[in-house]
């Protein structure tokens, strides 16, 4: 049997109807939403997961064609599937052959879940001792989920210690319009300052008052409650 065919019967096992019911709306896949025109069939993330597990084998020219469906549950797999590809890839040539993979079809990967469960994990490790001037063409891009890469995609870069390129790509966000940036840039924030919580003030203190209310909450989510209020009342 065609495995894409198999993946889809496997998938269709674990409909939710009710899920179906709702992610179209948590999504905004309806008119005018940021996810317009994104179909679900109500398969939640850990079962999608026993599925690529399933079928963690499959080719590059396979993945393709779940990313070419619009049904979100065929994209999400298809990409959970790649990243455990790229985690597991042993040469560079791997490597380099599924970023550019990933790369060629950024435009499927268009909800806000199928960005974050990626960019950090392929693009992240990738880059991080490479030329990085992809991750800045995307935040300039005017693209919602290229612009979302860039930033989301420095989390890999941030678990190593390494916080310019997030502080430099939230300066270049930070007027935008989307709440889904405010909340990426915002959540990135907040990341440094888990690993170094003044490294995250001294940007926080030169931008703060510029930042958009969400972005802002994202970033001091962890301070304590204090130095929140100061922060929320313009008070530093």
């Amino acid at each position: 049997m065609d495995k894409i065919k198999e993946i889809k019967e496997e998938l269709n096992k674990y409909i939710d109807k009710e899920k179906a019911e709702f992610l179209p709306k948590f999504f905004k896949s309806y008119p005018g939403g940021y996810g317009e025109g994104d179909l679900f069939i109500g398969v939640s993330v850990p079962n999608q997961r026993k599925v690529a597990k399933k079928f963690k084998d499959l080719s590059l020219e396979e993945i393709q064609n779940l990313l070419n469906e619009d049904i979100h549950e065929y994209r999400l797999t298809g990409l959970i599937i790649l990243v455990d590809k790229y985690e597991k890839a042993k040469s560079d040539e791997d490597k380099q052959q599924i970023v550019d993979f990933y790369i060629k079809n950024i435009d499927r990967v268009n909800n806000w879940d199928l960005v974050d469960s990626t960019a950090y994990k392929i693009l992240g490790p990738y880059l991080i001792y490479k030329d990085k001037s992809l991750l800045y063409e995307f935040a300039n891009s005017g693209h919602l989920w290229k612009q979302r890469v860039a930033i989301i995609g420095t989390k890999y870069f941030i678990s190593k210690g390494m916080y310019e390129d997030t502080l430099r790509i939230s300066e270049i966000l930070l007027k935008h319009q989307h709440d889904l940036i405010h909340k990426a840039v915002g959540w990135m924030l907040r990341e440094v300052g888990n690993k170094d919580k003044e490294v995250e003030k001294e940007f926080l203190n030169k931008y703060y008052m510029k930042m958009p209310r969400t972005m802002l909450r994202y970033a001091i989510e962890k301070f304590e409650k204090e130095e929140r209020q100061k922060y929320l009342k313009g008070e530093i």
